[in-house]
């Protein structure tokens, strides 16, 4: 369990492919507190620290997660968004956020828009995905509020903070992230389409 709100930015060191799994080599600065089987979110994929060595973890993607996910795209030298699971009894700053992406969507328009950016992604309308105004969505593991919803596109405001502190700050139109919508929202979906 997450809350969206990352704690640092992590570097890609090493891409290893051992059938149709992914491993993945990362160095950040809360490295020399984890531990192995310890889960760790990367730009919003909840991911398993399967070895530790000084200030690198390295953690493995299965198929299902190369699939729906784009962690198979992340390469040497680039940068992840971090969050480590919650603990008990802290404060859930963001909201929350299971690591479980539900789909990839694509960057479609970036407008700085006094003091914020302004982001749009669209995404698949098969998927029954839905985002609704002032809602949360998690967008490569950050939590943010939706603005301006609409049918498979959604805007969020990033505040220069984030920008600075996410991988926000290196997006560009047309590159893909991963999505995870809102849990409440995607119970009461699956509710209402069982009542159809």
């Amino acid at each position: 369990m997450f809350t969206g709100i990352i704690e640092t930015l992590g570097k890609i060191e090493n891409v290893v492919r051992e059938k149709e799994n992914l491993h993945l080599t990362v160095s950040s600065v809360f490295t020399n507190e984890l531990k192995i089987d310890q889960s760790v979110a990367h730009n919003g994929v909840c991911l398993t620290v399967v070895s530790i060595d000084e200030e690198k973890y390295t953690v493995t993607a299965i198929k299902e997660t190369l699939e729906k996910t784009t962690i198979g795209s992340l390469v040497q030298g680039e940068l992840v968004n971090l969050e480590r699971g919650m603990k008990l009894g802290d404060r859930l700053d963001g909201h929350i956020v299971q690591g479980h992406v539900d789909e990839t969507g694509e960057c479609v328009a970036i407008v700085e828009d006094g003091g914020s950016t302004i982001f749009t992604f669209e995404y698949h309308s098969e998927k029954n995905n839905i985002t609704i105004e002032k809602g949360s969505i998690t967008i490569n593991g950050v939590s943010l509020t939706v603005v301006n919803s609409q049918k498979n596109r959604f805007s969020v405001a990033i505040i220069p903070f984030t920008l600075e502190h996410t991988t926000f700050s290196h997006l560009k139109k047309g590159d893909k992230v991963n999505l995870e919508f809102d849990v409440i929202g995607k119970y009461v979906c699956r509710l209402q389409a069982l009542r159809d």
